[in-house]
């Protein structure tokens, strides 16, 4: 598993793990959420209670008193998350819901680096972030003992041994 592969599960899991309202709502039948437009430049503006669909508020209900102290961008973010929760089929929901308990069992550290790795991620170039989602599709379809071994020889490398590996996958820079 190259770095790449790590940074990719990582931050996979950290998006995935958003969804923090999921925690203690009930699924909500899915229906059309109208979007909210945000101004295109500059900071997110605040976002008003009203502007939420009537599922989305439901959804969000733990919110509701404290909404308008929340920050402008948490306001865009638990508003997208809901909205994308309402797209989501029941399986997506509890594969979602059994993500984020998972995150919410990991020690702060455990999360800070992956936070730190999912901006990584972020940070490549559209192209590297395509290639770094093929090569964890790949590295999922390999058998489980086979995903074990490769994890088994990762972690036994030097930090100089695991750099060469990467350097040796990357592609050349342009």
């Amino acid at each position: 598993m190259t770095m790449r592969c790590a940074v990719l599960c990582a931050g996979l899991f950290v998006a995935s793990a958003t969804i923090s309202y999921a925690q203690s709502s009930p699924p909500v039948d899915a229906a059309p959420v109208a979007p909210f437009a945000a101004p295109a430049a500059g900071p997110p503006a605040p976002r008003p209670w009203s502007s939420l669909s009537p599922e989305q508020q439901q959804l969000l209900q733990h919110y509701q008193g404290k909404w308008d102290s929340l920050p402008a961008d948490r306001q865009q973010s638990l508003a997208k998350g809901s909205q994308r929760w309402l797209t989501m089929t029941p399986e997506q929901r509890a594969s979602a819901q059994q993500r984020f308990s998972q995150w919410r069992a990991m020690p702060p550290e455990q999360r800070q680096v992956l936070r730190q790795r999912w901006q990584q991620f972020k940070s490549l170039p559209p192209e590297e972030q395509q290639r770094v989602r093929e090569n964890f599709r790949r590295f999922r379809q390999m058998p489980p003992e086979r995903r074990m071994e490769l994890r088994r020889q990762w972690h036994q490398m030097s930090p100089e041994q695991r750099r060469s590996v990467i350097q040796r996958r990357a592609p050349p820079h342009r």
